[in-house]
């Protein structure tokens, strides 16, 4: 079990292993994801406050350094709960003027289910930078 602390709304224990964006929305959170989780869009971004991972989908990098928000903060249809979190999500169906927050979400993270560490997709390198699948 995972520890997930969203800001203002509360520490809740969340299944390890799942999509971030479906824990928060199952604790209750509106948070966005228009393109469906596929890091398209980038409305299901968070800023972490603590458990940040230090890995990202390549898709989530191209998307955040494409967007210049690199460093800033991290696509949460990119990111499996583990440990504890601690987010701020940036994006809300009610603060933003939404009807829904977007189409479902596949339980796997799309496109890619494969994960690197952020320095080797900064460095450039390729599939000797994987940190798991």
């Amino acid at each position: 079990m995972a520890t997930l602390t969203i800001a203002g709304a509360g520490t809740f224990t969340v299944d390890d292993g799942q999509r971030l964006t479906t824990a928060i929305e199952a604790c209750g959170v509106d948070i966005g994801h228009r393109c469906g989780g596929r890091a398209r869009c980038t409305t299901c971004r968070v800023r972490f406050l603590e458990g940040e991972p230090s890995t990202m989908t390549r898709a989530e990098y191209e998307k955040l350094n494409a967007q210049k928000l690199l460093g800033e903060v991290r696509l949460s249809c990119q990111i499996l709960t583990a440990g504890t979190m601690h987010v701020e999500p940036l994006m809300r169906v009610e603060t933003m003027g939404w009807d829904d927050p977007g189409p479902a979400l596949d339980p796997e993270v799309q496109p890619e289910a494969r994960w690197y560490p952020i320095e080797a997709l900064s460095a450039g390198q390729g599939e000797d930078g994987a940190a798991g699948s």
